[in-house]
């Protein structure tokens, strides 16, 4: 199910998704968008929608210490915050000692991260990236078109979503990007 890309541009985070809802073999389209904008951050969704209902309307983004590095931020009080959220909730899972929840990319202070089921979180050499079953589709594209200049970062998302929905039973229209500017945010 899905595909989320994201692309960065000057620290300047655009984030598209489909719409799609799979399940086995049966497909709905959602009204409920995979991307959104919350505070200081752009956030894009797979593996559930409790999970991305949960980040968007239960989780409470902490609030970054003044002298705290954005590493330190992101992998302690933002990921404790949110593995608490996920608990309380139900939605974490617990397998030998192990706590695991869900895949998405966000959006923060000029970069674009994904964080894996794990909960670890990446930060690509690219400045673009995707997750989701039509993923690699969608990489291809963007890698492709990295150096397209005359097309807007939107451009270049919107065309790897019609990329992955061509060539992937997954993902399906209609397609939506939010964007977060550096010191402003935007959808």
């Amino acid at each position: 199910m899905t595909c989320i890309v994201g692309w960065n541009e000057n620290g300047n985070i655009w984030i598209g998704g489909d719409s799609a809802g799979v399940a086995g073999y049966s497909m709905s389209i959602r009204k409920d968008e995979k991307v959104f904008v919350k505070d200081e951050f752009a956030f894009g969704f797979t593996s559930s929608f409790r999970m991305g209902q949960l980040i968007r309307y239960n989780f409470s983004i902490p609030k970054r210490e003044e002298k705290q590095s954005t590493e330190d931020y992101l992998h302690n009080k933002f990921l404790g915050a949110l593995i608490a959220c996920f608990k309380d909730n139900n939605y974490a899972a617990i397998n030998n000692n192990q706590i695991t929840g869900g895949c998405f990319i966000m959006g923060y202070r000029g970069d674009l991260y994904y964080v894996d089921n794990d909960f670890q979180i990446g930060k690509q050499v690219d400045n673009f990236f995707a997750v989701g079953c039509g993923s690699d589709i969608a990489l291809g594209c963007l890698f492709a078109l990295k150096n397209e200049h005359r097309m807007t970062p939107e451009e270049r998302i919107i065309v790897a979503l019609e990329a992955s929905e061509r060539y992937s039973a997954g993902v399906r229209r209609p397609f939506h990007v939010v964007k977060i500017l550096q010191n402003k945010k935007e959808e």
